[in-house]
């Protein structure tokens, strides 16, 4: 008689359309390569239609609407209802929580379903700074009330989580803070590196002269320090290219206008979000990939760009120390410093580039890879089955 398989719901704040996108078909592709194991996912629409679909897991969609607020409602208000009647209906499950926020959802369900006797075990993740983040992003009135509920939220998910995964040592140690019993996992978040390993460059990186910034453009990302580094760098050739979404509209416009105002908007480039393999074939005609950010988890297209042979200058902050080797495959500087940064993208240009190329695609390799996300898991969910059959009780 075979067994019936695990129920894993997924609870976080990701975005799936139907049919899945190439890079989400890939996630859940390798996850179903996990044996005994049945996922199910929580997470938004990509409209104010809220979808249920089968396509490689079984994904329950929340009306995604406008604004940060009201989609933090949604989940607050809509999310525990569809993990209740999941943990009901499966007889219990593993939760894993994308953030200690999600985790304080997974935490108030576990309490519930257990007054039914069933056994819910929760995971929490931690992908980033979860206490600065949100600050460093936007201007938010009544901040302080704000920290409170977080925190209040934080410390209720931690005491009734299980496990935790974090996906870089500076994550890790904040997660250690709340709950320094648990049993914890380490391993960077899906990244589709066959894609960026496979991808080959459009131009060696010693003749090169592009600057390219990749990720979303919010405040905490620091371009604007990038910008006024830039402005001072005289290299003939040299364009910065800003590549990502313009998530905070207000700051990608005072981009634009600073821009204007160094001098430099010829120069300059914003090019918006892209595909993956858009994002490959711009990071393989680079001569740097720059991550000026003022706080950040771990930075996973430091990975994506050194698996192209692109050295990275990146920020001392979360995890980006965890992957680069100050003058070896990329170079540190430290967060807002402008004068430091000029320094270094001038060194980019007199520096052995093409070694640093090299010495960046091997880490890259070691480093990242679908198996080791699998494996990942696999350590991750055998924590849980170490554990003892009683439930974990809340930690006071």
């Amino acid at each position: 008689m075979s067994r019936r398989p695990t129920t894993v719901v997924w609870l976080g704040s990701g975005r799936y359309s139907q049919p899945l996108d190439a890079f989400s078909a890939k996630k859940w592709r390798l996850m179903a390569e996990l044996d005994g194991l049945e996922h199910r996912v929580i997470g938004f629409s990509t409209s104010l239609r809220p979808r249920h679909f089968h396509e490689l897991a079984h994904f329950y969609l929340l009306p995604q609407p406008p604004g940060s607020l009201l989609r933090y409602l949604s989940m607050f208000l809509l999310a525990p209802l569809a993990l209740a009647w999941l943990a009901l209906r499966h007889r219990g499950a593993i939760v894993v929580a994308q953030s200690p926020y999600e985790g304080a959802i997974g935490a108030a369900v576990k309490r519930m379903v257990g007054a039914f006797g069933l056994r819910q075990r929760l995971i929490i993740e931690n992908h980033n700074d979860f206490e600065r983040d949100l600050f460093l992003q936007r201007r938010l009135r009544l901040a302080g009330g704000y920290r409170w509920l977080m925190r209040r939220a934080a410390r209720y998910a931690y005491r009734h989580a299980d496990a935790l995964r974090a996906v870089s040592s500076s994550t890790a140690a904040q997660a250690r803070q709340y709950a320094p019993d648990l049993p914890q996992a380490q391993f960077m978040a899906f990244s589709d590196t066959e894609l960026f390993r496979h991808t080959p460059r459009s131009l060696p990186v010693a003749e090169s002269l592009d600057i390219v910034y990749a990720g979303v453009l919010i405040p905490r990302k620091g371009v604007h320090h990038l910008l006024a580094a830039f402005a001072g760098l005289e290299e003939a050739g040299a364009r910065l290219r800003l590549v990502g979404k313009a998530e905070n509209l207000d700051y990608a416009s005072s981009l634009r206008r600073q821009a204007a105002e160094l001098g430099i908007s010829a120069r300059v480039s914003f090019e918006g979000a892209v595909t993956q393999a858009e994002l490959a074939r711009i990071l393989g005609g680079a001569r740097v990939m720059v991550l000026p950010s003022l706080s950040e988890g771990l930075g996973r297209v430091v990975v994506e760009a050194m698996l192209l042979g692109t050295p990275v200058i990146g920020s001392r902050v979360g995890g980006i120390p965890d992957m680069i080797a100050h003058g070896d495959n990329g170079l540190l500087v430290e967060p807002g410093d402008e004068a430091e940064l000029a320094r270094a993208l001038r060194a980019i240009y007199q520096l052995d580039v093409a070694a640093m190329s090299r010495k960046a695609r091997d880490f890259a390799v070691e480093y990242a890879s679908p198996q080791q996300h699998l494996d990942g898991y696999r350590q991750l969910f055998a924590l849980l089955a170490d554990e003892s059959a009683t439930p974990r009780p809340g930690r006071q």
